[in-house]
């Protein structure tokens, strides 16, 4: 049976489908509502700045390129 930890306090949650955890990534609804106030009172915070250009991910070259002419002619 799979096991995963509280993002919160810790504890180890077992279970064997997803939806068998409700307050899931947390053990419970208290460390879920927890976790959200250290968001809200800034305690969490993401420590880069946000960029607008997205940058693709490593070994990915783009966007293909049509091969000639893909337009269909009358």
């Amino acid at each position: 049976m799979p096991v995963i930890e509280c993002r919160h306090c810790g504890k180890s949650i077992q279970y064997h489908c997803i939806r068998d955890i409700p307050a899931f990534p947390f053990c419970c609804e208290r460390c879920k509502l927890l976790d959200l106030g250290a968001w809200l009172d800034g305690r969490h915070a993401i420590s880069e700045p946000l960029s607008d250009r997205v940058e693709p991910p490593q070994g990915h070259e783009g966007p293909r390129k049509p091969r000639g002419d893909t337009r269909r002619h009358p």
